[in-house]
């Protein structure tokens, strides 16, 4: 297809959540904000955005929510501190989250869901397209996803969601979609969808992992979509309307991912996206791939 769509520079970040699977840790600080080596989880994400070419960035907060603005923005005494003792490699590495994009914030107030959170971001989005990141999938940025999600969208319209393929018995950890093949290879029309189906009822195991581009039409869908599973109003939900009447909002198309994708949603996969990560780093991994040889063939 050649047809063109309107460029998207706007990206949407849900972290209204409460984080009760890392309990006690989040009771005072948001799960975004969690280290995932030595940077907040939350960073990776705007990095990714950003590297999209979307440096317009809207986060969706709650209550207890301040320490991710106050990550992005200056802080002038450690700046200064770090400044006067010559270290300028920890300067650069503070000031580099403060750069990064243009941060917008609004409060989410009553946690409603993932559809919900995302409909606060309409008086800021307005009539455009925009992508929605979720903090519980980090993209490895050598597998660029979410350009290739751009791309689509900009061919195809409509709205674009990722999609990965997951084992059986993890179908109802996800959203599922039924797919079509089209042209692409790594591109599947998306007839269907059911918000972590069980298994037996599932329409195929591609899941929907964290990664939205979405029509701005699928803001006055969600303003009638009713709560569904779990109380919450789903984002799943809204885009199987779309799916099912195209007129409404264009069609829906999904990017099968078969990257690196870490996921931090729960402590394993924490702890698992940790261990993969650090030892990729060019400064830590040598020496930490040598210890974890060295403990899993010595301890364990």
């Amino acid at each position: 297809m050649t047809q063109s769509h309107p460029r998207i520079n706007k990206a949407v970040i849900p972290a209204a959540g409460l984080g009760t699977r890392f309990l006690p840790a989040t009771k005072a600080t948001p799960k975004e904000m969690l280290p995932v080596v030595d940077k907040p989880a939350i960073q990776y994400v705007v990095e990714e955005a950003v590297t999209a070419g979307l440096d317009d960035v809207l986060m969706i907060t709650g209550r207890n929510k301040r320490p991710l603005e106050d990550h992005f923005d200056r802080n002038y005494e450690l700046e200064s501190a770090l400044a006067a003792k010559g270290d300028t490699e920890r300067l650069g590495r503070v000031q580099e989250s403060q750069d990064l994009a243009t941060m917008h914030y609004v409060r989410q107030g009553d946690p409603k869901g993932l559809g919900h959170a995302v409909l606060c971001a309409a008086p800021h989005v307005g009539q455009e397209p925009f992508a929605v990141l979720l903090g519980d999938d980090l993209i490895d940025p050598r597998d660029p996803l979410l350009q290739r999600m751009i791309d689509v969208q900009e061919q195809r319209g409509g709205s674009v969601i990722a999609l990965m393929e997951v084992e059986p018995e993890q179908v109802h950890l996800y959203g599922c979609a039924a797919v079509e093949a089209t042209e692409d290879g790594d591109v599947v029309k998306v007839t269907g969808l059911v918000e972590k189906p069980d298994p037996a009822d599932a329409p195929s195991n591609y899941a929907i992992i964290g990664r939205y581009v979405l029509d701005p039409g699928i803001f006055d869908i969600l303003r009638k979509t009713e709560p569904g599973r779990g109380g919450e109003i789903q984002l799943t939900d809204a885009l199987q309307q779309l799916a099912e009447d195209e007129k409404a909002a264009g069609p829906v198309h999904g990017v099968v991912f078969k990257g690196r994708r870490y996921d931090t949603g729960d402590r394993g996969d924490f702890l698992r996206a940790i261990v993969r990560l650090a030892c990729e780093r060019e400064d830590l991994g040598p020496d930490f791939r040598a210890w974890l040889r060295r403990y899993v063939t010595e301890e364990m």
